[in-house]
């Protein structure tokens, strides 16, 4: 047997004051009176338990109220159910802004009241996300049957559905959730509650909120063998030590010892239920002032064997045991020891079932994004609970990806026909795995989002049959040309493919000018085939440019910089939430690697050929040059048709703000005249310092960046020309650069 008691015990004299987050308040509550139609919320006269209403819960089910004759002994909370006689599962979900880092409490409430007027006892099975947990079988019309478990969730959602076995319509009272306040609460990761006790209860009435800060029920428990001792002195609460939340001091200060002095007291337990491990938690707390003569102490047995010997609790203070145990029966015997001359007490006792709840839900952000996407339009199909498990109840219209232990990710996204009215849904931009994505045959309006072009997973994309208006960006069409993305986009009177929009107005235009100046017919048709002979060709030549840039950046850094996913550019930018500027080849954002080294990172443009010139040029630049007055390259993302350049970053930003009169910081002439020596430097080492020479070609205030010290650097490179060696005759003769700010050479 000694194979099937763990040995590890914890023993606490918990002495400190207690202090939860939810002492005054119900922060970490949530408490739901499922089927509440009169009113969106109350408060519970007697507990003083905010419930609300269950219609941002759940999209299903119908509401209805119990027999009256089961109402007078029931608290509000039971008066109203919400049945689901419609599918066979249907779910509640639960938002918890404290994430997964916690535990929670999780408790289901049911009383069938005779709600349906069919006096007939339904069974139905409840599940915690995708995982059984609980069988419903009821004795009458009237009991309340609660199902309470403590589950280390993984994500800021938890589901709690209820399946129609066909033996009768699923329902449900109350629904209750209570944050506890460390995630090493009670040990394992998910335990079903089988008794809570309140050994030596006075007045024979439960204890919960307020009295317990997480609104634990604590029923009362007592032996004809023994005899109730309580105090009206509070128990000192202190902190759980990340391993269990303490009883309550109304619960501590009764207590129970044998009613013969000389006896030892015995408690038996025998669960319902079948499980592969039980957890068991005791506490004590010494409530008499015990005299110099006096002593209580005994041995604590689990089952037979020795648990711990020589326990002596402490004068109103907690102290726990708790132990796990595989038998099927638990028998605890508390012996007083030969010195002992006070019989053993007795305060609480906790005992639970292992449950296994661990499952890989859908990945947080895919969440996020289908339930943002479900708001957006409104959807109302299947779309409860877990979107990807399990697999027998897929969302309908999705997909999605199972690779080993790794949370699910949605790769299929299908809402043609949908009746979906707006623009695209901003939350499809966080499918970051979609491979398929069909919004075809709906009233969409507005443009095409950039955002799909970053999708890097995307092979199919079909927006057809919509309202949308505008230029498709370049990047869709360039992976529509190089065949890594089927794009169908017909059906869209008012949208146009980059370029040929000018063409279209310009068609609106003609048609009154030929007909009531039909003698400049001929002009204009030479001047409009003449243009889309323009267009088309500098559409295939930006779309070559583009497709050539793709592999040229990765060819040119490869093995020289750092390389990174798109996902690492979208952490290390937090979701490119701070912009630090925007120039011709495209956006600057502010980042961190590891927490500890900040970056900066430039985005390549989606809309600009000659940016896609420009990105390819700096990669260029930085594979070969090096030099403390040039702004550094740590590395670098070519991912797909995401492109970024990821560079050091200078805290004081660039000198041409340094210069504005708008600036309350004035640069002193030192400081001034230090700057630009640095850039002389850089420039020197430009000219000279290379082989071949690199003249920058834009050398001016706006591309000089300061870091920390005000040291100055070079940056921007994306024009920089390489001069010719000797022997080379080709002279470029074409200008680049700004205005004011060219180079003398």
């Amino acid at each position: 047997m000694a194979r099937h008691l763990l040995p590890v015990v914890f023993l606490l004299y918990l002495t400190l004051p207690f202090i939860v987050h939810a002492q005054n308040n119900q922060s970490g509550f949530i408490s739901i009176d499922c089927g509440l139609v009169d009113e969106p919320s109350y408060t519970d006269e007697t507990t003083s338990i905010y419930y609300t209403w269950d219609v941002n819960f759940t999209d299903t089910g119908v509401s209805h109220n119990i027999s009256s004759k089961h109402k007078a002994s029931l608290e509000r909370q039971f008066w109203n159910v919400r049945s689901f006689p419609e599918g066979t599962r249907n779910c509640y979900t639960l938002f918890v802004s404290q994430g997964s880092s916690n535990k929670y409490l999780v408790r289901a409430s049911f009383v069938y009241g005779n709600y349906d007027g069919k006096d007939s006892l339904p069974e139905f099975d409840i599940y915690l996300g995708a995982k059984w947990w609980e069988s419903m079988v009821f004795e009458n019309s009237s009991s309340v049957i609660s199902k309470e478990i403590i589950y280390a969730a993984s994500s800021d959602y938890v589901h709690v559905c209820l399946f129609n076995t066909g033996k009768g319509t699923p329902f449900i009272s109350v629904l209750e959730l209570r944050v506890l306040s460390s995630d090493d609460a009670y040990l394992d990761n998910s335990l079903e509650l089988l008794g809570r006790f309140d050994i030596g209860s006075k007045d024979g009435k439960k204890i919960r909120y307020p009295d317990d800060v997480y609104d634990r029920t604590w029923t009362p428990y007592n032996s004809i063998d023994w005899k109730k001792i309580d105090t009206s002195l509070t128990i000192d609460q202190a902190p759980s030590f990340s391993f269990t939340p303490v009883p309550p001091s109304n619960v501590m200060r009764t207590t129970a010892i044998p009613a013969n002095a000389s006896d030892n007291m015995e408690f038996s337990f025998l669960p319902k239920y079948n499980s592969s491990r039980y957890y068991v938690y005791m506490y004590f707390a010494e409530i008499q002032k015990l005299q110099e003569n006096q002593i209580r102490e005994f041995n604590i047995f689990v089952n037979g064997k020795l648990l711990s010997s020589e326990v002596n609790p402490l004068y109103l203070q907690n102290l726990y045991y708790s132990t796990a145990i595989s038998e099927t029966k638990l028998k605890l015997w508390l012996n007083k020891t030969s010195r002992s001359t006070l019989p053993p007490l007795f305060n609480a006792v906790e005992i639970y079932m292992s449950k296994d709840f661990l499952q890989s839900e859908t990945y947080q952000t895919d969440v996020d994004a289908i339930l943002t996407v479900k708001s957006t339009y409104g959807i109302k199909r299947n779309w409860q609970g877990d979107p990807c498990t399990s697999v027998s109840y897929l969302w309908n219209g999705l997909n999605c990806s199972y690779a080993g232990t790794d949370s699910p990710r949605i790769i299929y996204l299908n809402l043609t026909s949908s009746g979906l009215i707006g623009t695209i849904a901003a939350g499809i931009s966080n499918l970051k795995s979609i491979e398929y994505l069909d919004l075809s045959n709906n009233n969409l309006t507005g443009a095409v989002p950039d955002f799909l072009s970053q999708l890097r997973f995307l092979r199919v994309l079909n927006l057809e049959g919509n309202q949308l208006s505008g230029a498709i960006p370049i990047q869709l069409l360039v992976r529509s040309e190089n065949s890594t993305l089927q794009f169908n986009f017909g059906g869209n009177p008012d949208l146009c493919s980059s370029g040929s929009c000018n063409k279209s107005n310009g068609n609106k235009v003609v048609v009154p000018l030929v007909t009531s100046i039909g003698g400049a017919f001929l002009i204009l048709a030479v001047a409009v085939i003449s243009f889309h002979i323009y267009n088309t060709r500098h559409r295939v030549s930006n779309k070559v440019i583009m497709l050539g840039a793709n592999s040229r950046i990765k060819q040119e850094l490869e093995s020289k910089k750092q390389e990174f996913r798109y996902e690492e550019v979208y952490r290390i930018t937090r979701n490119f939430k701070t912009v630090l500027g925007k120039g011709a080849s495209g956006t600057v954002y502010h980042g961190w690697i590891d927490h500890d080294t900040e970056v900066a990172v430039k985005m390549l443009s989606s809309s600009s050929a000659q940016g896609y010139l420009q990105f390819q040029a700096e990669a260029k630049f930085f594979a070969t040059v090096h030099h403390k007055y040039l702004t550094s390259l740590i590395g670098y993302c070519d991912d797909g048709t995401n492109m970024a350049l990821i560079y050091e970053y200078m805290a004081n930003g660039d000198l041409a703000n340094h210069l504005s009169d708008k600036n309350g910081n004035i640069l002193s002439w030192n400081q001034r005249l230090q700057i630009a020596v640095d850039v002389a430097e850089g420039l020197e080492y430009l000219h000279h310092g290379c082989n071949p020479p690199i003249v920058h070609r834009d050398v001016k205030s706006k591309n000089i960046l300061l870091n920390e010290k005000l040291q100055g650097k070079l940056a921007d490179f994306g024009l920089s020309k390489i001069y010719p060696n000797e022997g080379e005759t080709h002279l470029s003769t074409v200008i680049a650069g700004t205005p004011g700010y060219l180079d003398p050479e």
